[in-house]
């Protein structure tokens, strides 16, 4: 640069920093996104079938699971982690403008469905160690104790359940 030559820059100046992730910044997220979308406990929630989506859904679901469930943080990380892949299948996979979420739980269980309009079945692929994507259904899989899709007359909803420990 022109009449810097020689001159140091002080370590990590100029460069872009990631936010830090905090419980308390997020949990106000999650806390902000439930004001604004809605409890998808109580209705489905309609979300646009955006990627930007399954960050609002994530923070659903986290509040859900915490505040009004009083899941473990085991059960949470993994309900948050399994809604993330069902919506991201959906934004992905359907075409469609908006998906619904909608969280339900009954002694014992907790049920996370996803409706989108499409009647297209997602598939369960085998996962190499090395596959960089490709994952969800698998993870889904594996960390649910069921899974399955529905179809409807316009659309499917694909679900997962979970047993839980009652509080």
């Amino acid at each position: 640069m022109a009449g810097l030559e020689g001159t140091e820059q002080p370590r990590g100046a100029g460069r872009a920093t990631a936010a830090r992730w905090s419980p308390a910044v997020e949990d106000e997220r999650a806390l902000k996104a439930l004001e604004l979308f809605g409890n998808p406990t109580e209705r489905e929630i309609p979300l646009p079938s955006l990627p930007e989506s399954a960050a609002t859904a994530r923070r659903l679901a986290q509040v859900v699971a915490l505040r009004q469930w009083n899941l473990g943080p085991k059960a949470t990380e993994e309900t948050v982690l399994l809604v993330s892949e069902l919506v991201g299948n959906a934004v992905r996979h359907t075409g469609a403008r908006v998906f619904g979420l909608h969280m339900r739980r009954r002694p014992g269980w907790i049920r996370v469905e996803v409706r989108d309009p499409s009647r297209g079945l997602p598939c369960l692929m085998p996962v190499q160690e090395t596959d960089i994507s490709g994952r969800g259904l698998f993870l889904v899989d594996k960390l649910s104790d069921r899974w399955g899709v529905d179809l409807l007359p316009r659309g499917k909803t694909t679900w997962f359940e979970m047993r839980v420990l009652d509080r």
